[in-house]
């Protein structure tokens, strides 16, 4: 029988921390044993750039337009502790679908059987959640990937994305789709904040797997181009980042969200709004 690889994606708002978060997390995989390749599946192709030491690869798409025929040895690279990293790209500045670079590079990866080459056991998508059609629900809507995952913050547009890619979810969940493992809450150094996650959380019958806070740690380490788990892996944040990767290898059951429609958000974000008003009065 061919082994099981677990594919996740990780899902967030641009400047979330979502491609902190899931480089980190690989990072972290790699460390406990586990033969990882991170997708990078923004157009801005800089998700594997602290796996890289702050090098750039070449795009998927960027490939493609220059040659007919790509090998897929051509945008695979090697990063910290053997991570394999890719980096699906977009199309030229104002031209095109900028999800086309993950419907292109996924496709071309599965004609030339890459994950099964390369004996992987964690193939981690960092893919952008402000948008949840075209190329960027590929690995949800086609079941690509099998686990969920989203980076939100208490920030109430963190959340509002968030609460599209569940709908997304559902959408899909009846035709293969993936489905979801859990919140990655960020940026969570305010009791408040992890009290607005947690209440989102409870609304839309979900559940927070870890929570994250902001760190200098982090700021210091990608400043040397390289993830917290590299540059500081005796510290607080890196036994975050560690704990997390030790939750999704061993996670299994993932389930269908239930979103809230645009006035049940509206009310439900209004509530919190004058509740932190009374805590400023106080």
């Amino acid at each position: 029988m061919a082994k099981k690889i677990k594919q996740i994606a990780i899902y967030g708002k641009g400047g979330i921390g979502k491609s902190t978060t899931a480089s980190n997390i690989s990072a972290a995989l790699s460390t406990l044993g586990y033969k990882v390749m991170q997708f990078g599946c923004d157009p801005k192709s800089d998700s594997t750039n602290t796996l890289r030491r702050g090098d750039y690869i070449p795009t998927v798409l960027d490939t493609m337009r220059e040659k007919q025929t790509v090998d897929v040895e051509e945008v695979i690279f090697k990063g910290f502790n053997g991570i394999y990293c890719v980096e699906a790209g977009g199309p030229a500045p104002g031209v095109g679908c900028a999800g086309r670079g993950i419907i292109s590079a996924v496709e071309l990866f599965r004609q030339q059987h890459v994950f099964e080459t390369l004996d992987l056991d964690i193939v981690i998508y960092d893919v952008l959640g402000d948008v949840v059609c075209g190329g960027f629900a590929m690995p949800i809507r086609e079941g690509i990937a099998e686990h969920v995952f989203t980076v939100s913050s208490a920030d109430f547009m963190a959340i509002y994305a968030a609460n599209n890619l569940f709908k997304g979810i559902c959408k899909y969940s009846n035709s293969g789709g993936a489905l979801l493992g859990g919140i990655i809450a960020n940026s969570v150094n305010k009791p408040y904040s992890k009290e607005i996650i947690d209440d989102f959380a409870e609304h839309t019958k979900t559940r927070v797997i870890d929570y994250v806070p902001r760190s200098v740690t982090v700021t210091q380490s990608e400043l040397q181009g390289k993830t917290t788990i590299e540059a500081a892996p005796d510290s607080e944040q890196a036994k975050i980042y560690r704990r997390i990767a030790e939750k999704i290898a061993a996670h299994e059951n993932s389930y269908v969200p239930q979103p809230l429609d645009g006035n049940e958000l509206r009310t439900w974000a209004s509530k919190w709004a004058e509740k932190l008003l009374e805590l400023q009065n106080d």
